[in-house]
């Protein structure tokens, strides 16, 4: 399993720009709400998009979706891993949580 990052350890990476958010739920979900920041990489595009949208494999990358219940951040962690990459952890809580906590979001699609 993907190593973890808590919620308090993710907010303080992005207000330092010292990592690079992957929202593994894409489309719609990501037009309506994603963390600051958030780059958006499902599943089944990590094989032909992950080069361009994270050139640095030795980069911190942190993977997250809705909740603990959704499996799209490992998903997507495991062939991150699978590639190379070798700093990836999941926030398993996900987007959920961090809007609960009263966290910032943003909104809008993904430029390609």
């Amino acid at each position: 399993m993907t190593a973890l990052i808590s919620r308090d350890e993710l907010r303080a990476a992005i207000e330092t720009g010292t990592v690079v958010v992957v929202d593994a739920l894409g489309g719609d979900y990501y037009a309506q709400q994603h963390l600051p920041g958030a780059l958006a990489l499902v599943e089944n595009e990590v094989a032909d998009r992950a080069a361009g949208l994270l050139p640095d494999k030795d980069a911190a990358i942190v993977t997250y979706c809705s909740n603990p219940a959704c499996g799209n951040s490992e998903a997507v962690a495991r062939r991150l891993t699978g590639l190379g990459y070798t700093n990836v952890r999941k926030y398993r809580e996900g987007i959920q949580d961090w809007v609960e906590a009263g966290l910032p979001v943003e909104s809008g699609v993904a430029v390609h």
